[in-house]
């Protein structure tokens, strides 16, 4: 059912809109902003770094030496002139009064707003044990972060990666192809790599893949404390179990923290995060919060799609335009560390009611996993060839029943409508189905009920 957001057209015409933040959600609610007849005619958008807004997902290439910082650029400051956009950069808000609707920067800046936007994003979050504030421990969420990075590559070393998720591993790699003298050890504390994403399969073809280029990975490792050199500087990653990592830097990757203190502070409800309702609107009516700062209904965000759809719901809210407000939705992950494809969605763990298929080509590295029940996709896991993953969230997301061309499933779409073909034709298409598979399977594709 649509219904109309709380913004009549002309309410917000002649208001002034401010943004806190400068990020890739920012950008994307200002690009959807000035194109609207009915946007806000003052805009002001508030940056802390020091750059306008840049692809943060382009940090690991970025790191990897594989392109120039002006890659990842998403408009210069001319754009936002252009656009009739105030852009204020480096500075960050220290004060937010609701009551006066005014806001307070570091260097003493007081501006007033009519309607506010908190898209202040997130930071690392650090693991609570003794050292982790000693000198030579850095995060991965920003340019002065790859810059750092970049450092500590060329100079070599050891080097200890907290997090085995995918920024983990992509900053690993990355310290890996830009130093020529560096040792890079991954800590990762379930005993597989991106345990979220991947099963115990794909996890154990990607640990052998980043193994065999260079990198150390320790999984089950659980981090007790961080021992310096006697001058402040980290010198030594201790972990529970006794063993002992020398190293000259840490870089944490495990997980991120909301930042939400600006809305703790102007007394905005808050849990995790600043908490929104289905038009992004905090428990202010002139204050919305998006992205990785705010949460709905309990969740947080650090994934590109859900943030995307955040932005077209607020921009229509500011905007005075219809709206069914944001939901949470089903999103499949796409991930590609260093030229390995990975693509999953669903659960990662089989239960005891779903069909497990399973196909492997150990030649060409290639996996996929699907979990079904009663006949439909729940589930999937692909490395290497990822070219149907699209569809087979596309058919789980329908509901559609696979049951009659479960054997050809692993194969995609392709193989799939060909039997559906045939069946227009045969009064027995499950025979067909039998003969189609034992044609195309290998001795690696294996096929098995949970």
């Amino acid at each position: 059912m649509e219904t109309t957001s709380r913004c009549s057209p002309n309410d917000h015409q002649n208001d002034h809109l401010v943004i806190i933040g400068n990020g890739m959600a920012s950008h994307c609610l200002i690009e959807a902003l000035v194109k609207q007849p009915t946007r806000p005619q003052r805009i002001t958008v508030i940056g802390a770094e020091p750059t306008p807004a840049y692809n943060r997902i382009l940090l690991s290439p970025l790191l990897a030496g594989e392109m120039q910082q002006e890659a990842l650029s998403l408009r210069d400051a001319q754009w936002y002139a252009d656009q009739g956009v105030t852009l204020i950069l480096g500075e960050k808000v220290e004060t937010l009064d609701r009551a006066s609707q005014t806001l307070t920067t570091n260097s003493g800046r007081s501006l007033d707003y009519d309607h506010l936007v908190i898209a202040t994003g997130s930071r690392p979050a650090l693991p609570d044990i003794p050292g982790i504030e000693l000198e030579g421990v850095h995060g991965f969420r920003d340019l002065q972060d790859a810059d750092a990075l970049t450092d500590i590559a060329q100079r070599g070393g050891d080097t200890v990666v907290i997090g085995g998720g995918l920024l983990g591993l992509e900053a690993a790699e990355g310290l890996r192809k830009r130093g020529s003298d560096i040792n890079v050890s991954v800590l990762q504390r379930s005993e597989r790599l991106m345990n979220r994403q991947l099963d115990g399969t794909a996890a154990h073809l990607l640990k052998d893949t980043l193994t065999q280029r260079g990198l150390q990975i320790i999984t089950g490792a659980q981090l007790a404390r961080l021992e310096s050199d006697g001058q402040g500087r980290v010198a030594k990653v201790h972990l529970a179990d006794g063993r002992q990592l020398n190293t000259s830097s840490v870089i944490v990757a495990a997980g991120i923290t909301p930042n939400a203190e600006l809305g703790l502070q102007a007394g905005l409800r808050t849990d995790r995060a600043i908490v929104v309702d289905e038009w992004l609107t905090t428990s202010d009516p002139a204050i919305s919060a998006l992205g990785e700062c705010c949460q709905f209904k309990g969740t947080t965000y650090g994934l590109v799609e859900p943030i995307w759809r955040q932005v077209e719901v607020l921009a229509a809210t500011l905007c005075g335009t219809p709206s069914q407000g944001y939901s949470d939705a089903p999103s499949a992950t796409k991930l590609k560390i260093s030229g390995v494809a990975l693509y999953a969605f669903g659960p990662t763990e089989a239960s005891a009611e779903h069909e497990v298929l399973n196909y492997h080509d150990l030649e060409r590295g290639d996996y996929r996993r699907l979990l079904l029940r009663n006949g439909q996709i729940e589930g999937a896991v692909l490395y290497g060839d990822t070219s149907q993953g699209p569809w087979y969230f596309e058919q789980a997301l329908a509901g559609t029943d696979l049951n009659a061309y479960r054997q050809a499933l692993l194969f995609g779409a392709a193989d799939v409508d060909v039997l559906r073909e045939a069946s227009q034709h045969s009064p027995d298409s499950s025979e067909l189905s039998s003969k189609h598979s034992s044609s195309k399977h290998s001795s690696h594709t294996t096929s098995e009920a949970a």
